[in-house]
Parts: C-alpha cells; structure tokens; sequence
C-alpha cells in the first residue's frame, strides 16, 4: 500500500467492511492480517476476499468447537489438521507461531488434558470462547478466552486470555470462575 493511500484515509475509520459487511480489513493493524502469509505484512487487499467463502456466525461456532474438541479432547492431530490453516497466526504470547507450534504445544501436554466450553458467541469471522482447560499438569485449571478468525472454513488466527482458576477460599467475589462450583470441588480438575 502506498503512502498517499495510508495518508488519504487520516481522519477517518480505517476498518473497511467488504463483501456486504462480512469480511474485515483493518488497515490499523496490517500484521494482523490472514491474506498474505509471507513476511511482508502488506495489507489484504480487498479483492484478495472476494474469492473467499463467507460462513454463517452459526457455521462458524460449530467448526470452532468441533477443531477445539478434535485437537484438546480427542488429540486427533490428523483430523486437527482440517480445521487449522497451515498459515494460522498465533498472538499468544506463550504458544509457538503457527498451526506446528500449536500442535506441538499439544502433544507436550499431558494426555489428561481437557477443555470444555461455558460460552461461544460469533460475529462475522470472529468466535469467541470462554472455556476451562484442565488436566495440563499445573496446580490450577485455566480459564481461558480464546478470540478465533475462521475463513474458508479453517481456524486463521488465534488471541486469547488466560488466568488460573482460583479455589473457593481464594475467591474475593465468593463465587467459582467457571460454571457453577469450585475446582476443589471437581475432582478431575488438575
């Protein structure tokens, strides 16, 4: 992109809703962008997202959740596959870069590990999930808030938040983290 057309759009909204509203270029983070792969951080250009295959909200939760069943609960790497892109982009600051650093970040945990979903809400490409790992061999399950794109069917890129679920004791507000009891009162919780 050149210069005159970055300066052309100061002052106004840089985030630019193509293909009526359903796919998102936003000019103010060009890294963050899934149309080109490579290391030259230029931004999607719009007609890059016209050929793309637009899902519903709905279509998009379901495949989030069967890719996070597929890979956490089943570790069924090969079917896991399918759902991440082979150019998936990681934000999280403790995940390896990409579907390989994901997936190896999986087998290194424990086979007790789990994950189960509490919430899921989409817009557009985007799903939200609010779940619970446990079983990873640390002292506290995690609450977890994964924000996830979804394009032509395939995870294309993944933020979240994390923080270690607390015990009754240790909760200031007297209520659990996650659904509706405490970890010490599951027994599979770590």
């Amino acid at each position: 992109m050149t210069s005159r057309y970055r300066d052309s759009l100061d002052g106004f909204d840089r985030t630019v809703s193509a293909i009526a509203g359903l796919a998102m270029v936003n000019e103010k983070a060009p890294n963050a962008n899934v149309c080109s792969p490579d290391s030259t951080n230029e931004p999607c250009p719009i007609s890059s997202l016209i050929g793309a295959t637009m899902a519903t909200p709905e279509q998009n939760k379901q495949l989030v959740l069967e890719a996070f069943d597929t890979l956490f609960n089943r570790r069924d790497y090969a079917r896991a596959e399918t759902y991440w892109s082979p150019h998936y982009i990681q934000h999280s600051a403790h995940i390896p870069p990409g579907r390989d650093g994901l997936f190896s970040l999986v087998k290194a945990l424990p086979d007790t590990l789990r994950h189960e979903t509490e919430l899921i809400m989409a817009e557009g490409d985007m799903v939200l999930l609010r779940g619970r790992f446990s079983g990873h061999g640390q002292p506290a399950p995690w609450i977890v808030v994964d924000t996830v794109r979804v394009r032509d069917g395939e995870l294309v890129e993944h933020w979240d938040v994390i923080e270690d679920e607390v015990s009754r004791e240790a909760s200031v507000s007297g209520l659990p983290m996650f659904g509706d009891t405490f970890p010490e009162d599951r027994a599979e919780a770590i």
